[in-house]
């Protein structure tokens, strides 16, 4: 038996695909995963075989820089970070606007690659990320059952109302007027049409006489899986709720020798592979730990050290942390709320102070504080004495909720779900992941 994942070359979203397949490999199974080869060294180390499928222009191994990228690939980075420092509404609608060259790049040629990956292959069952728009329109119009996973908050994929883009919920510490709404609502359709014109439009080519489809966004595989805890979805969704796909890190003894030198509770602080650029939102976010007299363990990603400023001895400040050790020693977490750091805290049980940027990081932070697992604050407005006061409240968050969807998390990880939901739809005999 044979599973095949098919994720675009981002870090971060690889990793908790290749965690899910590794209850495949538990029970035995080949498992081939179809990715670039930013992130081949990922795919090495979790032992999985790996076939060459580059689906879009730019590529994450982890830490992305905008001078690493591909010509035209790099503006557009230095154009989204450009965007976060002018806020919410600004970001979200450059998003929207890159959207058709970011998600569907080359459909018809990467289409046809995707279809030939799968016909060498021959797997038994495939998953495929969401984002990947290109390989699951392929395997639409090849007729190829598939499972796909969101990796983030569910509203990634709309329901009745909503369009692709536009958060359905905001933190109460964004309050954008309702033209600045309206307007990126207006973007927001004209984009989704202009995407659904270009998605019918490779359709037909791959797949003459395929019925077009009347909202691409809204497309899925034949079994839709969340890689987030039902408990803060709050919204209908037909798929299956994974809770968190958590991965093995392997030893570092640096962090250990750290971890055991103190008693003393300290906060894990990353902003991601992109977001780690904003820099100045780091060093407001460390002045308000050193005021507040807590250790910290920061990962600074594509930030320099210099630009945190003078940090306090015995801090772990590093380009790159362990963030599943950290997390399961820590106090609380300051996050930029994307999928991996909100579903690992919510596995360790960890409470968050959420600065969101972009996309759906706005509606998991939302979600966050109706759940009472975190507070949200704007990462452009808030001062350092404003951060200390978010920190003050996250540490002060009721436990007894939080430690019961912790066990939760933990006594069914995602990757067993998974197996769980595609296995039993194949032994029911549906063809709902399986070729």
């Amino acid at each position: 038996m044979t599973l095949l994942v098919i994720c675009p070359d981002y870090a971060s979203h690889l990793l908790p695909l290749l965690t899910l397949a590794t209850a495949w490999r538990g029970a035995g199974e080949r498992v081939v995963v179809a990715t670039g080869p930013a992130t081949a060294a990922i795919v090495e180390q979790f032992g999985f075989e790996r076939v060459n499928l580059q689906l879009g222009k730019g590529s994450n191994p982890g830490v992305i820089r905008a001078e690493d990228q591909p010509k035209g690939e790099d503006d557009a980075l230095r154009g989204f970070f450009d965007a976060t420092r002018r806020g919410m509404v600004p970001t979200l609608a450059y998003q929207a606007e890159a959207r058709l060259s970011d998600f569907m790049w080359e459909p018809v040629r990467i289409g046809r690659e995707v279809q030939a990956v799968v016909e060498s292959v021959a797997p038994d069952t495939i998953i495929v990320d969401h984002l990947a728009f290109s390989a699951r329109l392929a395997l639409r119009a090849g007729g190829i059952a598939h499972a796909d996973v969101v990796v983030g908050h569910p509203s990634a994929l709309p329901v009745a109302g909503e369009v692709y883009g536009f958060p359905p919920a905001w933190p109460a510490a964004f309050a954008p007027t309702a033209e600045e709404l309206a307007e990126l609502r207006e973007l927001c359709d004209r984009v989704s049409e202009s995407f659904t014109r270009e998605w019918n439009a490779a359709l037909a080519e791959l797949a003459p006489g395929a019925a077009p489809s009347r909202s691409a966004f809204e497309e899925h595989g034949d079994v839709l899986l969340y890689n987030y805890p039902a408990e803060l979805a709050a919204r209908p969704a037909e798929g299956v709720y994974l809770g968190s796909a958590v991965r093995e890190e392997a030893p570092d003894p640096e962090v250990d020798r750290w971890l055991a030198g103190s008693d003393e509770p300290f906060v894990y602080v990353s902003f991601g592979s992109f977001l780690s650029v904003r820099s100045d939102v780091l060093a407001r976010v460390a002045a308000a730990l050193a005021s507040l007299g807590l250790r910290a363990a920061i990962a600074l990603g594509s930030a320099e050290r210099a630009a945190l400023g003078d940090l306090p001895d015995g801090w772990l400040v590093r380009e790159f942390l362990p963030q599943v050790r950290l997390l399961g020693s820590a106090a609380a977490a300051v996050t930029h709320g994307g999928n991996n750091s909100v579903t690992e805290a919510m596995t360790a049980g960890v409470p968050l102070l959420v600065l969101p940027f972009s996309t759906d990081q706005f509606a998991g932070a939302a979600a966050l504080e109706r759940a009472g697992f975190g507070v949200a604050l704007a990462p452009n407005e808030a001062t350092a004495d404003e951060l200390a006061d978010g920190l003050r409240r996250v540490l002060a968050l009721p436990r007894g909720p939080l430690d019961a969807l912790s066990a939760d998390l933990r006594s069914r990880p995602g990757s067993q779900r998974a197996f769980e939901a595609l296995n039993s739809r194949i032994a029911d005999g549906s063809p709902a992941a399986a070729r």
